[in-house]
């Protein structure tokens, strides 16, 4: 099995913890986003999201983070990361994609991007909309946790595609320097998840192609 990956990705960050919480062993294959390399023709061609992360095991090659761990699922059930019962299940997509739809999207590199070489913001106008909506987003997730959340996890003893996708955004927002104060119950499983071994060996900084 072949990942593509970029290290500080953090749809990539999703499925490596995904990969590591079911056990699975996968070759790293680096795709410098930076340098524009998922742009290359024969890696289009595989991926026509032109975008990391990119799957194969031989079986499928396939894009789009949440298909992948929804592959995976039903491909290695165990552990199950997007539950089979109807409720649970409900609740995990819901914050899963207020945070895979909603708030990634606006604010992935290739938007970044887009904003400073076409539009022509400033690095000031530039954070300061990275910053906005990922307020907007967390206070969502802060909500949905407050509502419905329960253990160290976010909904539970076990972790579940929310705790995939709640992780990799939450380090990106750090890393932009975001003040995530507002967020005590994002931050509390954040610091969970972080403590264990499938998340910390995903971390960005324990890839291959991370910076020295």
């Amino acid at each position: 099995m072949q990942l593509h990956s970029f290290f500080n990705s953090s749809t990539s960050y999703r499925v490596r913890i995904a990969l590591g919480l079911k056990g699975l062993p996968y070759d790293y294959v680096p795709v410098n986003i930076r340098k524009l390399e998922h742009r290359a023709a024969d890696y289009v061609a595989r991926n026509p999201s032109a975008n990391v992360p990119l799957l194969d095991d031989g079986r499928i090659a396939l894009g789009q983070s949440l298909a992948i761990i929804d592959y995976l699922d039903a491909m290695h059930p165990e552990p199950r990361l997007i539950p089979a019962d109807t409720v649970a299940r409900a609740r995990v997509l819901e914050l899963s994609y207020a945070i895979a739809c909603d708030m990634h999207p606006v604010n992935n590199l290739r938007i970044l991007r887009y904003l400073q070489d076409v539009l022509g913001a400033s690095d000031e106008q530039k954070n300061t909309w990275y910053r906005h909506w990922i307020n907007e987003g967390m206070a969502t997730v802060e909500a949905l946790l407050a509502r419905h959340g329960t253990g160290p996890y976010c909904f539970g003893a076990a972790p579940t595609l929310a705790d995939c996708c709640l992780a990799p955004q939450i380090a990106n927002a750090q890393r932009m320097g975001c003040d995530l104060a507002a967020y005590p119950l994002a931050l509390r499983v954040y610091a969970h998840c972080a403590e264990q071994p499938a998340f910390r060996q995903a971390a960005p900084g324990a890839q291959p192609d991370s910076n020295p």
